[in-house]
């Protein structure tokens, strides 16, 4: 068993996010471990770019309010003890409500990110359906 030391927080680069976010790497696997995570803090309307996990992705809410979208339109809007999966290639993107701080962990595998374009004020701006209303276990 091993103490792990965590390398400092770091400001997510503008080109893959709109707004302030920061992220703590929690682990990140040596091979043959491709395990990823990271605890990512967005400051209010703060968002990533639309993006791709070659293995997916599992976003769990720590605090505030997260909005994440698809391509679909589909905006789900968590809120803290919300997990939600991003299937293997969907393009997605998430991110914080225009007036709330976000923290989430973000758990993928390897390295296989594909960015793209920034999500505009529309497609961030669209209609929401928030977990607290829904069963998300009948979303296809």
């Amino acid at each position: 068993m091993e103490i792990l030391k965590a390398p400092a927080t770091f400001k997510l680069p503008a080109e893959m996010f709109t707004g302030d976010a920061w992220a703590d790497v929690i682990y990140r696997g040596e091979e043959p471990s491709r395990a990823r995570a990271n605890m990512v803090r967005f400051s209010p309307g703060a968002r990533t770019a639309w993006h791709s996990h070659g293995l997916g992705q599992t976003l769990h809410v720590v605090s505030g309010v997260a909005l994440i979208g698809t391509r679909d339109g589909v905006i789900i809007e968590a809120h803290p003890g919300d997990t939600i999966g991003c299937p293997p290639g969907e393009e997605h993107w998430h991110g914080a409500s225009p007036d709330h701080f976000m923290e989430h962990l973000a758990l993928w595998e390897g390295d296989d990110v594909t960015w793209l374009e920034h999500v505009t004020a529309a497609e961030y701006g669209g209609a929401r359906t928030s977990t607290r209303v829904h069963d998300w276990n009948h979303i296809s």
